[in-house]
């Protein structure tokens, strides 16, 4: 690396999507002298860790910016980027779409009952039952961001009603939401719910912010669904909520620990749709990822204003 390099990428290994860097000044983590890095400006932060940009964090002296590949950003910060200057930004936006079809298909798995087909199915059974309309039923969105937004398209688009939690419900009309609840309004909203999307970031105020007392607002009808992450939900509090059935079921792309280890108990339960933090790695989506990147480096270079500019002190 020379001393134009302006970027430093860091990855736990060299993955083939950064060959589309090859025309982008960039070094790796593993190649970089101290002297190299004083001249570098930006980072992106592909898939090392929070330690491993730590590190680069306090070597890099004129950094200016970092991007993230991930939309969350939970095990990103450290108190000496949040109290910097340093910009940064993360992927928001590039996800989302394959989040929100998820949590439809979530949604139809419990209205169509498919556990109940694929049992009979194995049984050989003709055996003919009633399913569900999601027409006109009614789905809550936990924190309605950009994720919840593409949920709420979808979900939209099937004539469900929808109603969405925010920090700052907004001035003008989303066409999309009924109606906006404050999070302090939450136990409000989840007792006139069939469907229960979250899709809040993980901060210090949503952490197990679904526990015990929200499950047992709930309908007993209702199918909970999370795509956003898995410590904003009390874990215990959900296995409860399942095994005495208060709840009818469970779509989970994110947990609390991860990965799930053998012999979880989520595994089991014939009322759990489980995915191993998979929802949105649709096909290409690390090349959607580099490319959204590329675009933010081109700003950078031209100093235009980056996009997804987060507020490290909320976390998102």
């Amino acid at each position: 690396m020379d001393r134009q390099t302006k970027l430093l990428v860091i990855a736990k290994h060299d993955e083939p999507e950064l060959k589309m860097l090859k025309n982008v000044p960039h070094a790796l983590t593993s190649e970089p002298s101290d002297a190299a890095l004083r001249d570098v400006t930006a980072i992106l932060q592909w898939s090392g860790s929070r330690e491993m940009l730590r590190e680069a964090f306090i070597r890099c002296e004129h950094l200016r910016w970092i991007h993230s590949r991930s939309a969350g950003l939970d095990g990103q910060l450290f108190p000496e980027l949040v109290n910097s200057d340093v910009a940064l930004t993360n992927s928001k936006g590039v996800f989302s779409e394959a989040l929100g079809e998820f949590a439809l298909a979530a949604i139809l798995y419990f209205a169509k009952d498919v556990p109940r087909m694929r049992r009979n199915q194995a049984a050989q059974a003709w055996a003919p039952f009633e399913v569900e309309r999601i027409a006109g039923q009614i789905l809550g969105i936990v924190g309605y961001g950009d994720i919840g937004r593409a949920v709420a398209t979808h979900a939209h688009a099937m004539d469900m009603r929808i109603l969405a939690t925010k920090r700052h419900p907004p001035r003008n009309h989303d066409p999309l939401i009924e109606r906006y609840y404050t999070p302090a309004e939450l136990h409000d909203m989840l007792p006139l719910c069939d469907y229960i999307v979250i899709t809040a970031p993980l901060t210090h105020e949503t952490r197990h912010m679904i526990g015990d007392a929200e499950f047992a607002v709930m309908k007993a009808k209702a199918v909970f669904i999370n795509i956003g992450r898995g410590p904003v939900v009390d874990e215990n509090a959900l296995l409860h909520a399942l095994t005495r059935k208060q709840i009818k079921g469970a779509g989970l792309d994110v947990f609390e620990h991860e990965p799930l280890l053998a012999g979880h108990a989520l595994y089991a339960m014939d009322d759990v749709l489980l995915s191993p933090h998979c929802a949105d790695n649709v096909v290409g989506w690390k090349e959607d990822a580099m490319r959204f990147f590329l675009e933010q480096y081109a700003r950078f270079e031209k100093n235009e204003p980056l996009l997804n500019i987060v507020d490290k002190r909320l976390g998102y």
